[in-house]
């Protein structure tokens, strides 16, 4: 974990201006072409939940802005972030995951497809000690609808800076498979630039595939 030099960063007075605020989250809504990645992940019997969420972390692990999070009144830069998530049960609630990442996708499923029975196995949020820290980034999914905007509860805390991200299901638009995804960030710490970069970037990790 690295410590940010407030006094010289370049972001000095963007930090302190959306720092004030009580509620400095802002996002984008975008849909993104997920059809080589739905068609690869049916062929490999593959989870597509896995497959997005995989290529989600690899593109947040790639924006430097994304790893930045508010601890302590430090804005500090962790190395890695790791993937918190939340799954649905046949009861109709819902419990949280934790995924330490690893760009190998077979290591990475694994360990999430046994946080998923876990989840199934269980009753309540299942909150632990590792969705109170920071070095993650949560993950929603809306299985049932696809969607163009997206609100998501807040406790109006200018200090809480894990980057929030949401999936829809896809809509089919010409032949083609799009996947609906919510991005919302401190704008204190990341700025519509980085958050167009993972956009990007999970495009192109959805359009690349690697056995």
């Amino acid at each position: 974990m690295k410590i940010i030099d407030i006094e010289s960063w370049n972001r000095k007075e963007h930090y302190h201006f959306f720092s004030k605020m009580d509620s400095p989250f802002f996002g984008i809504t975008k849909d993104v072409d997920c059809s080589l990645a739905y068609k690869k992940a049916k062929e490999k019997g593959h989870s597509f939940f896995a497959t997005y969420l995989h290529k989600s972390m690899i593109a947040v692990n790639a924006v430097e802005e994304l790893k930045y999070r508010i601890v302590d009144d430090k804005v500090v830069a962790f190395p890695i972030i790791h993937a918190g998530a939340t799954i649905g049960r046949e009861d109709g609630t819902f419990g949280f995951v934790f995924v330490n990442f690893s760009n190998n996708f077979q290591t990475f499923n694994t360990q999430l497809q046994e946080e998923i029975k876990a989840v199934h196995n269980s009753t309540g949020l299942r909150l632990n000690n590792d969705d109170l820290n920071k070095d993650l980034i949560r993950h929603s999914t809306l299985p049932w609808t696809s969607f163009s905007s997206l609100l998501h509860p807040t406790n109006f805390n200018n200090k809480e800076s894990v980057p929030k991200i949401t999936f829809g299901k896809f809509n089919i638009r010409e032949g083609k498979k799009y996947l609906p995804v919510s991005i919302e960030a401190h704008h204190g710490l990341v700025d519509g630039l980085h958050l167009s970069r993972y956009l990007q970037e999970f495009q192109l990790q959805l359009d690349t595939w690697q056995e």
